[in-house]
């Protein structure tokens, strides 16, 4: 009878430990975010959303992802799927600022937290935004610029989609330095949309009609590399090309020499820290508004 309760003692425990390790398991496989990106298309996004995959999967939460492939419209359809999913929570990494705001609204309306990453939105409720200071990184970009040209010359400035934080800050930061200099100029500035094939093509048009470029500075990397590739099919040399994001193919064109310089984000960072913050959140945890991710300047 004694060996009998024993056993049943044990058995009772083990039951127990279960029971508790598989609520556990439970408790954790029961978030669900959704990840809405603006495009992946481009490798610094796929790095952001290799990030949020890495950290969803150490906190044991369920990671929806969708591609709005740079399509507003196609975003607000992605973001009324995830909310009638039942998403815990959304990750947002808009299109355009102003665009996204309604679907914000809808996901405020029920009740399903919203955290924006990398770029921010123009309005509704948002718990955290996620993202290196892009102010910062166009003033760091510019300032190299005028290191390198010793204050003086004509500039091309690609710009990025129209209505986005990124372009609008980084710009924003960039001409700040410039204008503060008078002995540079701005002499081109037109979108390519954040675009290797766009910046190619953007820029070509630009080296017919510009005959002295000395530098340019686009709000990212797929750009810069389309603008250099236009450059050295015209055979126009002694430019300066500074990009944006740090992306691999930036970083090998820096060690060529071919790039002078890009400014680094860490966009697996920005994934890891968005799906972490909105983990903590839903956990009853305090987040910050705003949370930043650093910057560096990487030159040869």
């Amino acid at each position: 009878m004694k060996k009998f309760f024993s056993f049943l003692m044990i058995l009772l425990l083990v039951i127990s430990t279960v029971t508790f390790a598989g609520g556990k398991k439970e408790d954790n496989e029961g978030l669900t975010l959704g990840l809405s990106l603006s495009t992946l298309n481009n490798p610094f996004f796929v790095s952001l959303k290799e990030g949020a995959e890495a950290k969803a999967a150490e906190l044991g939460a369920k990671l929806i992802i969708v591609d709005s492939q740079d399509d507003s419209s196609k975003e607000a359809t992605n973001i009324e799927d995830l909310i009638q999913k039942g998403v815990d929570a959304l990750l947002i990494n808009p299109t355009d600022a102003d665009a996204i705001v309604p679907s914000i609204k809808k996901a405020n309306a029920a009740g399903i937290p919203v955290f924006t990453i990398d770029r921010g939105a123009a309005g509704g409720d948002v718990v955290s935004h996620i993202a290196s200071d892009n102010v910062a990184g166009g003033k760091m970009a510019a300032e190299y610029m005028v290191e390198l040209l010793g204050g003086k010359g004509k500039i091309v400035e690609l710009e990025g989609i129209a209505g986005t934080s990124a372009a609008r800050d980084r710009g924003k930061g960039f001409n700040e330095v410039i204008s503060a200099n008078s002995g540079l100029s701005v002499v081109a500035k037109q979108t390519a949309n954040f675009n290797r094939a766009e910046g190619l093509s953007v820029f070509e048009n630009i080296l017919q009609a510009q005959p002295e470029i000395d530098g340019v500075f686009a709000h990212n990397d797929e750009m810069i590399l389309g603008a250099l590739q236009a450059a050295e099919a015209a055979g126009r040399t002694g430019i300066v090309f500074i990009g944006f994001d740090a992306v691999d193919d930036a970083v090998n064109a820096v060690k060529s020499g071919k790039l002078a310089a890009t400014v680094a984000q860490q966009p697996g960072e920005i994934g890891s820290l968005g799906v972490e913050a909105a983990v903590k959140s839903l956990s009853g945890g305090s987040v910050e508004s705003s949370i930043p991710v650093p910057l560096a300047l990487v030159t040869k």
